[in-house]
């Protein structure tokens, strides 16, 4: 008993020394990046005027902060693409997410996309007006995965044609490794990987009740790190979502840094767009009173590791305390989840609306001033932050390396917190101090940048790019540079 807490403590210091390193000499080397003479910060794009051509496979920052063609290319690609599951409506992950935005941009402009995924029961699948876009369906694992054995079959009977596959692209371990390891012209995209939850690992340890029973997640998961690095290097090449991913992969994970790419998830701007009418007839149908000065919103799946006891716990304490507070302030929330529930004990401010369809969910962040994001899971570039960036509302989120080092990089972005009851709090309570005229400034501003680098438009280009280039096993020299 004594020494295995001797072990789990041991762990837990040796991890979040590590962690903290990672985090300051990430911190430091991203702040002022510079490449070929030129300064690259987030949130700065990069045009084709540089006298020095740039060797894309070993750029060091997001890919979004380029600029591609609008137009098609003259090569149009045949790609395959593994993923668990194809999103269910409003039931998505951020995974089926982004492949789903990813995927359709590039069917749309002409690429031939075959996509092996798990049948479902539960749902029919929709149809896309894109004679280019096949779907593979198998019936998954007892435990909800692809059945390798089936998928892979799939695969090599549309591989062995006249004409295979250019590119194989993999949403995290869809495809695994024992069979990426066959494929060079394969890319991983990382929605998570074990290294970055050790920091949510420390967070819902400090955050757990003396009553609960300590966690084991902490003493394994040095384990599970050791086996991705090892696992990791049977992918050919490795998209990275955020920039804090992209450093770990390369550092940690000892990847070539000629395989590891950063580039940022990117939702509709389309869909997601300013429009203060919508936001107003939201407003109205649901019945939020003009006294209502501020307006909260929330958004995804409400449960115990997006932050939700958490927030819960914040609001009741100052709807508790502070009576003035209680009568301005207003909080929607989207999403299904036990806490759904527990939120609609709060009172009248609480407005619980459950999951939504896409047009709704853009009406919502148009009704509301500011969007946050209390997570606690230190994984991936969370979907709905970047929602909101584009439909030009501020953020407030968890003080996690990745939302830190790609989304709110700046005060002028929005606000972070510790994921603490009182952190939170004090954040809550200076955002309802700054007031709406203040908030609407720094939308203003985090669209901007938002528009620049957090839209599908530039996500897909920036694949469209990459899939190009590794096609032809990087000898096309001609797509790999800028």
């Amino acid at each position: 008993m004594v020494s295995g807490f001797r072990s789990f403590c041991t762990v837990l210091v040796l991890l979040s020394v590590l962690y903290s390193i990672s985090l300051l000499y990430w911190s430091h080397s991203t702040d002022s990046v510079y490449f070929h003479g030129a300064r690259m910060e987030s949130g700065i794009g990069m045009g084709t005027g540089s006298n020095h051509p740039i060797d894309l496979l070993t750029f060091p920052v997001a890919w979004n902060q380029l600029s591609f063609p609008s137009n098609p290319p003259q090569k149009l690609l045949k790609i395959a693409l593994f993923v668990k599951k194809w999103p269910d409506g409003r039931h998505a992950g951020g995974l089926e997410r982004h492949a789903l935005t990813l995927h359709l941009a590039l069917a749309k402009r002409g690429h031939e996309l075959h996509i092996f995924t798990s049948s479902s029961s539960s749902f029919s699948f929709p149809e896309y007006p894109f004679e280019n876009l096949h779907f593979h369906l198998s019936k998954p694992t007892a435990a909800g995965y692809l059945d390798q054995a089936l998928v892979w079959e799939q695969f090599e009977a549309q591989n062995s044609t006249q004409s295979p596959f250019d590119v194989v692209h993999t949403e995290s371990v869809s495809l695994r490794h024992t069979r990426s390891k066959y494929v060079p012209n394969l890319a991983v995209s990382w929605h998570g990987i074990a290294y970055e939850s050790i920091h949510s690992d420390i967070i819902q340890e400090l955050l757990r009740a003396p009553n609960e029973t300590q966690a084991n997640q902490l003493t394994e998961k040095g384990n599970k790190i050791v086996e991705e690095i090892k696992f990791f290097q049977n992918y050919a090449h490795h998209v990275a979502t955020s920039d804090h991913v992209g450093d770990i992969l390369k550092r940690i994970y000892m990847v070539p840094d000629n395989r590891v790419h950063v580039i940022l998830n990117g939702v509709d701007e389309d869909v997601y767009k300013p429009d203060y009418e919508e936001g107003q007839g939201f407003r109205s149908r649901l019945g939020i009173p003009a006294s209502k000065s501020l307006i909260i919103g929330m958004a995804g799946r409400l449960v115990k590791d997006k932050g939700h006891p958490l927030m819960f716990e914040a609001l009741k304490q100052m709807f508790a305390e502070n009576s003035t507070f209680k009568d301005t302030v207003a909080v929607l929330v989207a999403g299904d989840g036990p806490w759904g529930g527990r939120y609609k004990e709060l009172g009248p401010n609480l407005f619980v609306l459950g999951p939504l369809q896409t047009s709704q969910l853009a009406r919502f962040y148009n009704a509301i001033d500011i969007f946050v994001n209390p997570t606690l899971r230190a994984q991936g570039l969370d979907h709905t932050l970047l929602e909101a960036v584009l439909s030009g509302k501020p953020l407030m989120a968890t003080k996690l390396a990745s939302i830190k080092g790609s989304v709110i990089i700046g005060k002028e972005y929005g606000y972070t917190f510790s994921p603490t009851v009182d952190s939170l709090k004090h954040g809550l309570y200076e955002v309802w101090k700054d007031g709406r005229e203040l908030l609407e400034k720094k939308g203003k501003v985090v669209r901007e940048r938002g528009m620049k680098l957090f839209t599908a438009t530039k996500m897909a280009a920036a694949y469209e790019r990459f899939f190009l280039c590794i096609s032809s096993g990087g000898k096309n020299r001609d797509y790999c540079k800028y």
